[in-house]
């Protein structure tokens, strides 16, 4: 089982630091379910205004549409936890940024809001960039609302870093 605590996170955070500070890059995020604790874990690293941005959270689909330019069409068609909807939050975080790289999440951390097609657990993330492919993937995952947002936590930075390296190493 992998440690979700925040050692961890801030462990992964610092690295992630490392790795943007290293290839001049910056970092925004775009994030709902988490609620801005990506953004959190990187500005608790000292010196992370190098390369972290700025954060977005945008929990409410009127939020998305403001802040992130989410089309409604794309909300009312896919809904707000969605491949599509994560995929426009990730390329409108760095449209209104001034960030190379973004992740984007959003879920449902429960303990309500599932359903069939979308049970407590599940999250979209996506990791853009200024020149390349966007990325996607969709975890279910298990346990309380802590260990959901905990583990999209983990994932979208530990993506960070898969992205970064895929595009400038």
């Amino acid at each position: 089982m992998n440690d979700y605590s925040d050692d961890c996170l801030s462990l992964l955070s610092t690295e992630v630091g490392e790795l943007l500070t290293a290839q001049s890059l910056s970092l925004v995020s775009a994030e709902s379910c988490t609620g801005g604790w990506v953004a959190k874990c990187c500005t608790d690293i000292a010196g992370s205004s190098i390369w972290f941005e700025r954060g977005f959270v945008s929990y409410s689909n009127n939020a998305k549409q403001n802040l992130l330019d989410v089309n409604p069409e794309t909300l009312q068609r896919f809904g707000a936890v969605s491949k599509q909807t994560v995929c426009e939050m990730a390329t409108g975080a760095l449209l209104n940024s001034n960030a190379q790289i973004s992740v984007a999440i959003t879920g449902i951390a429960g303990p309500n809001g599932g359903s069939d097609d979308k049970p407590v657990g599940t999250v979209w993330f996506a990791w853009a960039t200024v020149d390349s492919e966007i990325t996607t993937l969709c975890h279910h995952f298990e346990g309380d609302r802590e260990m959901v947002r905990r583990q999209s936590v983990h994932v979208a930075l530990e993506g960070v870093l898969e992205k970064t390296m895929q595009n400038w190493n």
